[in-house]
């Protein structure tokens, strides 16, 4: 699998010949001129995964991407016109030839209910596993996780141990925008250091960085 970071949550992968893009949210805007996307998963309605001037956007270059996503996100985009696929719960489904299953799991406390969203991770290709905003460890082996590092309702030791349960092969760091240089050269070394300790590599993509795993 082939994985580009375009900045916050938004990665894309490339698998089995299929472009998936993953939260494309407000704080980047790099992938609203990407091409040959055959399928858009949104996580959760939140605008940091899902802004809805760049999933307009990117459906103007992708008219035939389905996007995936949640009834709460669903309903959202059809107020905009744009239909959605929904997979929750534990559905599990074959879309354009690529493996989806759903994994809604709580969204993470911020502030008791503020921002308590409808929140739905997504285990690609029996490989890869994006949870979103929550802490919610799959059944299967998992060889990639996007790992949430940083955020109001993030912290170290508990994304820490959440790697740590999931106990991938690679953890990227993903929702880390509120990280500057500075806050990454504080932050990252406990990542790196605890998560390879156990046996997990941790594997920092900068912007538009893409890499193979």
């Amino acid at each position: 699998m082939k994985i580009t970071k375009f900045g916050h949550c938004c990665l894309l992968l490339e698998t089995n010949g299929k472009q998936i893009l993953v939260d494309p949210g407000r704080f980047s805007t790099e992938q609203n001129t990407l091409t040959n996307i055959d399928i858009i998963l949104i996580t959760h309605e939140h605008a940091d995964h899902f802004h809805t001037d760049s999933v307009t956007a990117i459906l103007e270059l992708n008219p035939t991407a389905v996007v995936v996503t949640n009834k709460s996100v669903a309903t959202l985009l059809e107020s905009l016109g744009v239909s959605a696929h929904i997979l929750e719960g534990r559905e599990v489904e074959t879309i354009h030839g690529v493996g989806l299953k759903a994994y809604d799991g709580e969204h993470v406390e911020i502030f008791e209910e503020f921002g308590m969203v409808q929140n739905t991770g997504y285990f690609v290709n029996n490989e890869f596993f994006f949870p979103g905003d929550a802490y919610t460890v799959p059944e299967e082996t998992v060889n990639i996780l996007a790992l949430p590092v940083a955020g109001p309702w993030c912290k170290v030791s508990e994304a820490i141990n959440y790697a740590k349960k999931v106990n991938p092969n690679v953890a990227i760091p993903v929702h880390d925008a509120t990280l500057n240089e500075t806050g990454k050269s504080v932050t990252y070394p406990h990542f790196s250091r605890e998560l390879s300790s156990a046996g997990i590599l941790f594997e920092v993509l900068q912007m538009r960085e893409a890499r193979e795993f």
